[in-house]
Order: C-alpha cells, then structure tokens, then sequence
C-alpha cells in the first residue's frame, strides 16, 4: 500500500476566532442545540467557512467526548445530547436538499466492534452535500458485510471511521477481502480518532485522513489510483 503522509497547510488563526470556536465547543459538550446552532451560525455570518467550524469546532468535541467514552466517564444521555447538538449544527451549515449524486459511490461504516457513528454521519451527510453517492452501511459493521456492500453497489471508494482502537486488526482486513471479491481499484480510505493516529502501511490502506475534507481532497487530488 502507498503510504501518503498529506497534511493539508492549517491557516493562522486570531484569538478572537480561538475564542469562539471554544465557546461552540463548550456548548456542544453541553448538549445545547440552539445555543450551539446560534454560535455556528454567528461564526458563519461573520466569515468563517464551514469547513473551520467542522475542523475547529465540531471535531474537537467529538474528540473530547471519545475521550470520556473511552473512560467511562459519560452516561447515555450525555451522548444523546452532544449527538443532537452536533447533528443541528451540520443541518444548519448544510440546509439544502442533497443534490443529485454527481461523483462516484462510497460506501461507508464503522466496523464490527465500533458502536460509534457521530462521525460516521458527518462524513455521510458532507459527501453527500459534495455530490457524492454514499451507502452507509452503519455501525458495529462486519468486514464481510461492508465488502459485500462494495461489491453490490459498484463503490470506487470505500470509507471507513474508527474512534477505538480495538478495530484496527478488522481495519487491516478490508483491503485484502476486497481485492479476493474482484474489487481491483477500490480506494480504500480510513478516518476518526483512533485511525487517524495510525499510518496508511500500518492499517493497510490507501489514506488515514484528518477529517471528511481531507478525506475528499485526497479524493479530487488521486482519482482512480489502485492500492
């Protein structure tokens, strides 16, 4: 497998913007929807593009919150609230309809042992605001059943999330089954908390992305290219 160590240039910052994107992240952590609605919208308004507020804002607090899942310090509702937070949010920076899929087909999951999906779903609903065709084949999802997905639907790109790093061997699997099931050119591309602290050789795929658009820029940068 190529191994593409791609880290997109991150732009300076004021520390006014610092200021207010940590404020949406304290109140997405709080599980405040309108408030957080209001905070991402006045970050919007004022300049910022959708992409920071997911990077710096959204994606942080996802983080913070894996981190507390994977002590045990959170309760259910706590999960559901940040969930709801997070998920108005992405509506309210993306309110359109999706548009008529214009690119290739992605399916997408996180993998058998994974229960996880907030990130998951942020991927989904972004590609498919870029025009991407995306099966998701959810959570808790077995390698046999994400490949069969992929041999189905004729993906060109299979995407997969991990927050726990207990997936990583079921990570390691795609590659190999999917060229076994005829699936030749299929870009395999890894993302989420744990994966993203690994290497490309190291989880056997094509691409450990740092978020959903730098899983795409990777995507417009190398179209077609085989493992």
């Amino acid at each position: 497998m190529a191994t593409i160590v791609n880290k997109y240039v991150i732009e300076q910052v004021s520390p006014m913007h610092n200021q207010n994107m940590n404020r949406l992240i304290d109140v997405l952590l709080e599980g405040d929807q309108a408030r957080a609605v209001a905070e991402a919208m006045s970050l919007k308004n004022g300049g910022v593009e959708d992409e920071r507020i997911i990077a710096d804002a959204i994606e942080p607090a996802m983080g913070r919150l894996d981190a507390k899942c994977t002590l045990e310090q959170f309760n259910l509702l706590e999960i559901m609230l940040v969930g709801r937070a997070v998920t108005g949010v992405i509506r309210a920076l993306y309110p359109d309809a999706p548009p008529a899929p214009s690119r290739e087909t992605v399916v997408l999951a996180s993998l058998e042992g994974d229960v996880h999906d907030l990130g998951k779903n942020i991927v989904r609903t972004i590609m498919t605001a870029k025009g991407y065709r995306i099966v998701d084949c959810g959570k808790n999802c077995p390698v046999e059943n994400l490949v069969d997905a992929a041999v189905r639907e004729e993906a060109s790109i299979i995407c997969i999330s991990g927050l726990i790093t207990s997936v990583i061997p079921s990570v390691r699997e795609v590659v190999p089954l999917a060229r076994r099931r005829g699936l030749t050119m299929v870009r395999v591309v890894a993302g989420g908390a744990a994966l993203k602290q690994a290497s490309a050789d190291t989880l056997n795929v094509d691409y450990v992305a740092d978020s959903v658009f730098d899983v795409i820029r990777y995507l417009e940068d190398h179209p077609g290219e085989l493992s």
